[in-house]
């Protein structure tokens, strides 16, 4: 008895056990969601403020707004494609690895020009833009080259897939086509007649007499009898009283 209650108690903790573990992850897994929704919302708040500030806002400040607008979309256009295609070539590891690295260069060139954006000396701001304007270009150059790169490579083996697909399907429909038989070549199961075939009838017509004739007209089947066919119904057997 002791060891039936032992038993119930520790099933008990353990379904305990496993709520709450169950709870903590899904609480860890909305709390996640949230945040990657107030991350979005967030960062799509500020893309649009910066498009903003570079179509309407003229002088340093637009400029400003220009080089960080083209360097976030260039950055998160180049995480996109490199995280989406390294699930199915794991060669773009590496390019990922090397993309991580430049990230962190494009978050501290983000952040100088966010906190440019608030300096009130504007003589100070412009004299730093085209040195601002040459990282921006080398940033994202590279991103731009990895994203292009990791797209031809795509490309390219779709490229290679398509091709040995249609060579072949090719090579099928040939196949397929071969159901004709030579003129000269004997069907299977038949040989051609040797010889004349009237020049055998013929021969085969000498030398019968009249007794041969009767004997052939008595043995010969019904003429009033035709040729049964397979979809032919039977002849129904005659009744007797």
């Amino acid at each position: 008895m002791e060891a039936v209650i032992l038993i119930l108690g520790l099933l008990f903790f353990a379904f305990v056990a496993l709520g709450v573990y169950a709870g903590v992850k899904a609480i860890g897994a909305a709390k996640r969601g949230v945040d990657r929704t107030i991350t979005q919302a967030r960062r799509t708040v500020e893309d649009t403020t910066l498009r903003a500030k570079s179509y309407g806002q003229p002088g340093v400040g637009g400029e400003l707004a220009q080089l960080r607008l083209a360097l976030r979309t260039s950055m998160r256009a180049t995480q996109e494609a490199l995280q989406s295609g390294v699930a199915e070539d794991a060669s773009l590891s590496e390019s990922l690895g090397l993309f991580q690295r430049l990230s962190v260069h494009g978050r501290e060139l983000d952040d100088e020009l966010k906190k440019l954006e608030r300096e009130p000396d504007r003589a100070t701001v412009a004299s730093l833009l085209p040195g601002l304007k040459q990282r921006t270009e080398r940033i994202t150059h590279s991103a731009d080259s990895l994203r292009w790169a990791a797209r031809d490579r795509a490309r390219q083996f779709t490229d290679d897939d398509l091709d040995a697909l249609n060579a072949q399907i090719d090579v099928e429909a040939g196949a397929l086509r071969h159901w004709t038989v030579e003129p000269d070549e004997p069907v299977r199961g038949q040989e051609k007649p040797q010889g004349d075939g009237r020049y055998q009838g013929q021969r085969q017509g000498q030398g019968r007499g009249p007794a041969d004739d009767v004997a052939q007209a008595i043995t010969s089947p019904d003429p009033r009898r035709q040729t049964e066919y397979p979809w032919q119904k039977a002849a129904r057997p005659e009744t007797t009283n």
